[in-house]
């Protein structure tokens, strides 16, 4: 499979995915019955989130990551859009896009805000744009995304949950969207304080049930800024597997480590910028998403021209699709909630390839950046699982 050919919507869903993690997890601490995944009966279940680490990327350069690569069970589709916010939603919920509701990197909730006055930034967020002024008292994170989590969902089942994350994740609209609110909370804000806070974690040995979550944010950092696969990358990849390898080496007997990434990336090709044309912005009130992915939300009765003006003129450089086209095909998952649906831009445009759409006067820092995630090609819709026990 090459690294940008597209995954198409009806195979997304055909094995195993990111939203089958914890509820796998929760059944291997013993509350569930489902199991999707492959993990063993545990005590201790430890979740190390790598971000930016797609399964092709490992598989091409596995001679960086030894430990992770000799422990990858398989491969898992983080889900659509292959972004951050999504897809670390997905994990904390255990539900798709079109049921928890966090439908990318930004778009407008128009179930909470019908006028599409704002567009807000699931990752920071703020109102429509990464530097925008907050989106808390607009679009409060229990009113955009109401489901429980499965971590607040396993502690109120008497599970021990510790969250090692940057201090200032901690009360975050997206940590709340996403994981709730972890009473053990944890500042771990590098790689070694990663590495130090699970081998601590699991030191404590068997206390009851418990799960230790801990996320790595810089093999995506070194991704977006020098590009998947570059020395810069490569020693990222070389220093995360080596917090990789010393955490497995602490595993108690009946702790398992689980290893994932919340999405791939590639290297930005052509740039269209879809704000530079009269063709792309006419009766166009909002766009939102990311370079590899955009939601364009429409003058009121304008979708079907907008639609049709976003194919003609950008071709076999993206796939257009209409709002109905993309429920339709399942881009949410199968049966995306009332309030879900109604946030899907009107019009959706997916880059072909590695084409990016952006956005330089609104996004300059995104537009600049060489590497990028979001679509659905391989490289981008590929995650590995890593599994291991101790003893």
């Amino acid at each position: 499979m090459g690294p940008l050919r597209a995954l198409p919507p009806d195979t997304w869903n055909d094995g195993p995915t990111l939203a089958d993690l914890a509820q796998s997890a929760a059944s291997a601490l013993g509350f569930g019955d489902m199991r999707p995944l492959p993990v063993p009966d545990s005590h201790t279940v430890v979740i190390l989130m790598i971000d930016g680490l797609g399964d092709l990327l490992l598989q091409e350069h596995s001679v960086f990551a030894p430990a992770l690569f000799r422990h990858r069970a398989l491969s898992m589709c983080a889900g659509f859009p292959s972004t951050t916010a999504t897809s670390l939603t997905s994990l904390g919920t255990g539900l798709c896009a079109g049921e928890h509701g966090i439908i990318g990197y930004s778009f407008a909730p128009r179930d909470l805000d019908p006028s599409v006055a704002h567009t807000l930034n699931a990752l920071r967020w703020t109102l429509d744009a990464a530097d925008g002024p907050s989106a808390y008292q607009v679009f409060p994170p229990h009113e955009v995304q109401p489901s429980p989590t499965a971590f607040d969902e396993l502690t109120h089942s008497g599970v021990g949950v510790t969250a090692l994350m940057p201090g200032a994740f901690q009360g975050s609209g997206l940590t709340q969207a996403a994981y709730g609110n972890p009473a053990d909370y944890r500042d771990a804000s590098s790689i070694d304080d990663v590495r130090r806070g699970l081998t601590e974690a699991i030191a404590e040995g068997d206390r009851g049930p418990r799960l230790i979550y801990g996320y790595l944010p810089d093999l995506d950092a070194a991704g977006h800024l020098w590009g998947p696969g570059t020395p810069e990358w490569r020693e990222r990849l070389r220093a995360v597997d080596e917090a990789v390898r010393d955490v497995v080496e602490t595993l108690v007997p009946g702790a398992t480590l689980l290893v994932t990434g919340d999405h791939g990336m590639i290297t930005a090709g052509r740039r269209i910028d879809v704000e530079r044309s009269p063709e792309l912005t006419a009766e166009v009130r909002a766009v939102a998403g990311e370079p590899r992915v955009r939601q364009v939300y429409a003058d009121p009765g304008a979708a079907e021209r907008v639609a049709q003006r976003w194919t003609e003129t950008l071709g076999d450089d993206a796939r257009v699709a209409t709002r109905d086209q993309v429920i339709d095909e399942h881009w949410f998952g199968p049966r995306p909630a009332a309030h879900v649906a109604e946030r899907i831009g009107d019009v959706m445009a997916v880059g072909q390839r590695d084409v990016l759409l952006t956005r330089e006067l609104a996004e300059p820092f995104e537009t600049r950046m060489p590497g990028h995630h979001g679509g659905w090609t391989a490289a981008e819709m590929l995650v590995p699982l890593v599994v291991t026990t101790g003893g």
